[in-house]
């Protein structure tokens, strides 16, 4: 009896030995699952991929999480698991090439909108083209609805138009082509237009009226207006156009713009923009801006430039500053000013006459006093300043004003101030280390080297264009910043081809335009990412896939740092991702 009490003694121990086991292999689990829960989990994980962060304390990667709309995990394909669970998207991105999301520094935003909605003179070979389509478009328009159309350039039609002064046309051709509609036809630049007979008449323009200052109604050599408007003259017309637009009813007003918007924003996702600076918009547009920002209807990241009357800026610049307003849609620190105009329609202000036109250096558009005041009302109101300078002039006048404000404020750094000079294109070299030792930013656009290329020797001659047109070499070199961007629309929207144009400065007849200028791959990159981020105040938060900044990616369909030179305008945009979030992708992606 004892030996059978006994084992059932030695029975219960062991079971109860057993039931511990059990309830701490239980108790370990759920401190398992409850520690897995603490440990996040993303909204999005790209793997598979390679990633180029432009981060150079991790350059490269396999994977990266996102979470709540900022990077959360940057790493290799291994590590990535950890964060994903049943509510992660994952996109295998099969070898794909993965960059921080490309960073549009000089654009016109509601500018590029404007002109995919209005006729598309780009493309056109010589004068009799434009005519047809100008013609096509009077017929479907109602009498007196205005047509605008942009990017035609002279230089590049395939013969000139017959007759011509200066190789513009006249208007009376396009005149007699509509009869009962204004026409304004913009050239590619936006420093010169063409106006129809019925928009001068409209802008109470005769054969009487004079140039205005910093500006150029275009006469021939006996005194014959062709209908051609440079530069600050060209406000003869678009105020004309802008008082037609002002008698719309607002509702009417608004529903243009939102058109505008999204074709813009359209265009910018297709090509891979997650962060676009706007170079110029009245505090009216700004306020639209804000509205769409307000409603969650803002979806790339936009920088915009106030470009307003002095008055007005005094009254408005401190109570319209906006940093990272929108969850880091919108952002308002910067300033426009024009200290001259386009190298095309030889509006550049030089500091030697142009070799094609002996006598003429171009035309200081905004008077030096007035930008002086603007660059004070810039340090007042903590405001970045971009002043747009392209010609040799330009580019010395604009860094002698940064320089004065730098010495009279000795509270203020100029590196600091982040300063910039909008193109930059043509330099002496007396000027190339200023922009470096001043702190300024060179925002250039790779592509109008290479566009420019076939009339910048005519204008400037070998000499002079070898020296100092689009010199970027010789700034990195010195140590200076140079954001990258387009300008669209005075370009198309592209930073696959300006990539290509600032790696290769080839053209489109296959020759290079001063190559020894060109930029290397990687400084490329950089220009379009990080240093635009710099160039706008938001390195912090952009410009490099790095953990904790803000998860805006272009994901590209071949590796742009080591495919062969040929065949980087083949890169395609597969994905646009801002904010964690898809809102771009390329047709026929699984």
């Amino acid at each position: 009896m004892k030996q059978i009490i006994s084992r059932h003694k030695v029975s219960a121990r062991y079971s109860l030995r057993i039931t511990h086991y059990f309830f701490m292999l239980i108790a370990s689990v759920v401190f398992i699952a409850g520690c897995g829960s603490n440990n996040p989990t993303a909204d999005l994980v790209m793997k598979n991929g390679n990633i180029i962060t432009v981060d150079e304390k991790l350059p490269s990667a396999e994977a990266v999480a996102v979470k709540e709309g900022k990077i959360l995990f940057v790493g290799n394909n291994n590590d990535i698991e950890k964060y994903i669970d049943e509510n992660t998207e994952v996109l295998d991105l099969k070898g794909a090439t993965v960059i921080p999301g490309f960073f549009e520094s000089h654009a016109h935003f509601l500018g590029t909108g404007k002109a995919l909605l209005n006729l598309d003179l780009s493309d056109a070979a010589n004068w009799d083209e434009i005519i047809a389509k100008v013609a096509v478009a009077s017929e479907q328009a109602l009498p007196g609805e205005w047509i605008i159309g942009r990017g035609w350039h002279q230089e590049k039609w395939t013969d000139p138009p017959t007759p011509n002064f200066m190789g513009y046309p006249y208007n009376d051709q396009l005149s007699k082509a509509t009869p009962y509609n204004p026409v304004m036809l913009i050239h590619a630049s936006g420093h010169a237009l063409i106006a129809n007979k019925k928009a001068m008449d409209a802008a109470g323009v005769t054969g009487d009226t004079k140039s205005p200052k910093g500006g150029n109604i275009v006469r021939d050599s006996s005194g014959v207006i062709l209908g051609v408007f440079e530069e600050n003259a060209e406000d003869l017309i678009q105020n004309a156009y802008r008082s037609y637009l002002d008698k719309m009813p607002e509702a009417q007003r608004v529903k243009l713009l939102n058109k505008e918007v999204k074709a813009a924003t359209d265009n910018a996702l297709q090509y891979g923009i997650t962060s676009f600076y706007d170079a110029g918009e009245n505090f009216r547009t700004i306020d639209f801006l804000k509205n769409l920002a307000d409603s969650g209807k803002l979806k790339i990241r936009l920088n915009v430039m106030v470009l307003d009357e002095i008055p007005a800026m005094r009254k408005n610049l401190a109570k319209y500053k906006l940093i990272g307003y929108g969850d880091n849609h919108l952002t308002v620190r910067g300033i426009k000013q024009y200290m001259d105009g386009a190298l095309g329609s030889r509006g550049a202000w030089m500091l030697q006459d142009y070799s094609d036109s002996p006598g003429w250096r171009g035309l200081n558009v905004t008077p030096l006093s007035d930008i002086r005041k603007v660059a004070e009302l810039a340090i007042k109101n903590g405001y970045q300043l971009c002043t747009h300078a392209i010609g040799d002039r330009a580019n010395r006048e604009t860094l002698n004003i940064y320089e004065r404000a730098f010495k009279k404020h000795p509270e203020v750094d100029g590196k600091s101030l982040r300063w910039r000079i909008e193109h930059a294109q043509h330099l002496s070299n007396k000027d190339k280390p200023r922009f470096a030792k001043l702190g300024v930013i060179a925002a250039m656009q790779g592509i109008h080297a290479t566009s420019d290329a076939p009339f910048v020797i005519e204008r400037l001659g070998e000499k002079r264009a070898r020296e100092g047109a689009y010199v970027w070499r010789d700034l990195l070199d010195l140590g200076t910043v140079i954001a990258n961007g387009t300008d669209s629309p005075v370009e198309k929207l592209d930073p696959i081809a300006c990539y290509y144009a600032s790696v290769t400065r080839m053209t489109k007849s296959g020759k290079p335009f001063f190559p020894k200028q060109k930029m290397t791959r990687m400084e490329a990159l950089k220009s379009y990412t990080i240093n635009g981020a710099y160039a706008a105040f938001q390195d912090t938060l952009l410009g490099s896939i790095t953990k904790g900044k803000l998860a805006d990616f272009t994901v590209l369909s071949q590796n742009i740092l080591t495919v062969p030179d040929w065949k980087l305008p083949k890169t395609q945009i597969l994905y646009t991702i801002i904010g964690g979030k898809v809102l771009y992708k390329r047709q026929g992606l699984e």
